[in-house]
């Protein structure tokens, strides 16, 4: 059993969300997505995911009730897939281990473009605004900056398939406090 709770985060694209799945399914432990509950909430107010990101850049209400649900589930058994969820139990001392996926700009892309059904010119803007957004937002909101925040375990999933990628994360997690040090 892990005895904390884990926080998957990365950019868009990267896998996360794939390798969460899978990690969670090997672990036993129950997944949760922050990003699931952003598209639900924008199908709710009719919105595409666009133009609820933009939406929320002025409604810091949507961010926070989504993070306040996230966090509520942040114990020990469950994983949370989600940019910022890492950083916050930290914040709020919740015990985690914080793991980024990562991947190069030209992947990330290639993977919106084919699970969007996009051509590549339309994923590269629309990841590079949902980017933007969301860095605007944490930032504003909490006083996040990404890249001042380090995780206890970074992936490249440039080059690997998902089934690597929760590889390394389930070794990481399931290895000792000593040897995740190193």
């Amino acid at each position: 059993m892990i005895d904390r709770v884990v926080a998957i985060g990365g950019p868009p694209g990267s896998g996360k969300s794939t390798a969460g799945r899978l990690v969670a399914g090997r672990l036993g432990l129950e997944y949760r997505a922050a990003g699931d509950l952003f598209r639900a909430e924008a199908a709710r107010q009719g919105l595409d995911l666009e133009a609820f990101g933009r939406f929320a850049e002025t409604h810091p209400e949507i961010d926070r009730e989504l993070d306040r649900a996230m966090q509520a589930l942040a114990r020990p058994g469950h994983l949370l897939d989600g940019r910022i969820q890492g950083i916050l139990c930290r914040r709020h001392g919740v015990p985690v281990a914080y793991v980024v996926v990562t991947a190069e700009l030209a992947e990330r892309v290639a993977r919106v473009a084919r699970r969007d059904g996009q051509s590549v010119e339309d994923a590269t803007r629309r990841v590079r605004e949902r980017e933007a957004s969301e860095r605007t937002r944490y930032a504003q909101f909490y006083g996040i900056d990404l890249d001042r925040e380090p995780a206890d375990f970074t992936v490249d999933s440039t080059h690997r398939p998902a089934e690597s990628v929760a590889d390394a994360i389930v070794a990481f997690l399931e290895a000792g406090p000593a040897e995740r040090a190193r």
